[in-house]
């Protein structure tokens, strides 16, 4: 199933949003790790010019994807590559999704949505498979 989802500012916690089916358009989990491949990043440009007039985080970047990746397809994305780049978005530095050397990504083969667990340091992940670059 297609989905779409963002870091849920006041769960902390990764909500996932159906494109498709029954679901469309309602929040269908929250969760603190997501498998999705075939992905797409996605700032809305009005909602961040929202962000930067008024100073306050508004739901406006998404990371876009099928969910479900089965057996099959998941040894394809392995953990221990050199293939896996940490990805970021920052509404007041950027107008995209970037990479750790803040160029701009728009797609990934997959991306592992992670929450970091430290308790009192509540922090979204984003790390993109990507063998063949951006």
């Amino acid at each position: 199933m297609r989905v779409e989802s963002y870091w849920n500012l006041h769960k902390h916690v990764f909500s996932i949003r159906a494109l498709e089916g029954d679901h469309k358009g309602k929040v269908v989990e929250h969760v603190s790790h997501k498998t999705l491949h075939d992905v797409t990043f996605a700032v809305q440009p009005a909602g961040r010019a929202k962000v930067l007039r008024e100073q306050k985080k508004n739901v406006h970047a998404f990371v876009r994807g099928t969910e479900g990746i089965g057996e099959s397809r998941a040894r394809y994305y392995p953990l221990s590559s050199d293939c896996w780049e940490k990805i970021s978005y920052n509404p007041y530095k950027y107008d995209s999704f970037v990479d750790s050397h803040g160029d701009p990504v728009t797609h990934a083969k997959a991306v592992q949505l992670v929450k970091d667990t430290e308790p009192g340091y509540e922090r979204a992940y984003i790390f993109a498979y990507m063998p063949t670059g951006k």
